[in-house]
């Protein structure tokens, strides 16, 4: 599941700065990866948004490996997850990612593929923060059967009018966002 980002050149910020009404700006870069630093959006306390600096993945006690996401169907009882569910969600705004195909066999090469808003416009992916160490993981649900064929898991991508409610809600709330406020297919691909 889309362990590569990308950002675009400066529309990108510009078109994010627009859509939530905040100054925005990312670096273009084409090949984000995880440990990498991510331009996040948060919201404070008093429910205004604003962009904050995190490296994507967690380091646990109980895996070796960086876990860099976590499923949405699950993530609000997950103990690892369960209180930055709660209490630290995130949004990371992207032009896209990354996926590799699966051939038929063994033998056949992966083919890497970007998928991106068939409109280009920015993505928004639902994410839970790490605040005291500086740390964020992407969500992810079931694929669309489109998807199917690139990855099980698929991000899950919020529309730009629903930033604002995902940072700003209760738990409940936001476990129903995930549940049936998801973008399924507002996306395209193309090999990279």
């Amino acid at each position: 599941m889309c362990g590569r980002l990308n950002i675009i050149d400066d529309p990108f910020s510009q078109f994010v700065s627009r859509q939530l009404g905040i100054a925005f700006y990312a670096a273009p870069n084409l090949d984000i990866r995880p440990s990498e630093q991510l331009q996040c959006i948060v919201a404070s306390p008093e429910q205004v948004l604003f962009q904050f600096p995190l490296s994507w993945g967690i380091r646990t006690s109980w895996s070796s490996k960086l876990i860099i996401n976590a499923q949405a169907e699950t993530v609000s009882i997950k103990p690892t997850f369960q209180q930055a569910f709660a209490l630290h969600r995130v949004v990371i705004p992207c032009s896209g990612w990354y996926e590799w195909s699966q051939g038929t066999s063994c033998a056949e090469n992966k083919t890497k593929c970007s998928f991106y808003a068939a409109d280009n416009s920015p993505l928004y992916m639902a994410a839970i923060g790490y605040p005291e160490s500086k740390r964020v993981i992407t969500l992810t649900t079931a694929p669309t059967q489109k998807y199917l064929r690139y990855h099980h898991r698929m991000p899950a991508l919020l529309a730009a009018d629903s930033v604002s409610d995902w940072l700003n809600c209760n738990a409940r709330e936001a476990e129903a966002l995930l549940k049936s406020g998801l973008i399924r297919n507002a996306w395209t691909c193309r090999p990279a």
